[in-house]
């Protein structure tokens, strides 16, 4: 909103990688840009997903901007039984994933699914490797991802024995332990993805 014709700006998407352009035209409503170089050729990214039980505003709010950072490809909500909240503003979330990418000089702006039942989302699951974070701390500590995988983490008072049990069928599921200590929500997340892409590029 400060920029006047002949300025120049960074523009970046996953595809195309970043350039300077400069502002060759400006009005109220729009802006056009004209590429001049390219800064930053495209590069490969983690294809790694993230699955969180909804929590309130502001920690929903900042798992989606740690998870850009830390570099999923994609951010799905869901609901369970116990679950704080039931619904989001999709276009923030994706603002804030926009603005947490610029942060820390991504490429690639992670996709936001809308919120989805636990339970719908296990019945379509597709052919993806999915650690479920085991708050009983029973099982093995997670270790880094080699390719594609998705991390679920639960709400704060666990997933009912229904939920389980639907999970506990889906192929692919590995329950895992995110350390000794048992976490909140928004702090699982971040850890167990700390773990999950320590090895990735």
């Amino acid at each position: 909103m400060r920029l006047a014709e002949g300025d120049t700006i960074r523009v970046f998407n996953g595809a195309a990688g970043e350039w300077r352009a400069a502002v060759s035209k400006i009005s109220r409503k729009a802006a056009l840009l004209e590429t001049r170089a390219q800064t930053r050729a495209p590069a490969p990214e983690p294809d790694s997903w993230l699955c969180f039980a909804l929590l309130k505003r502001q920690k929903t709010d900042m798992v989606v901007e740690k998870a850009t950072e830390l570099g999923v490809s994609v951010i799905q909500p869901i609901i369970t039984a116990r679950t704080n909240a039931d619904h989001v503003n999709l276009d923030r979330l994706r603002a804030i994933a926009i603005e947490a990418a610029e942060q820390c000089e991504r490429l690639h702006v992670p996709e936001i699914r809308p919120p989805m039942p636990v339970m719908k989302l296990m019945a379509g699951w597709p052919a993806r490797p999915l650690f479920v974070a085991d708050e009983r701390r029973s099982s093995g500590l997670l270790g880094p991802a080699t390719g594609p995988s998705a991390l679920m983490i639960g709400p704060e008072g666990g997933f009912t024995d229904q939920e389980l049990e639907a999970i506990a069928r889906t192929p692919l599921i590995t329950r895992v332990s995110l350390g000794r200590r048992i976490l909140r929500a928004e702090t699982a997340a971040i850890a167990g993805l700390a773990l999950l892409l320590a090895a990735q590029p």
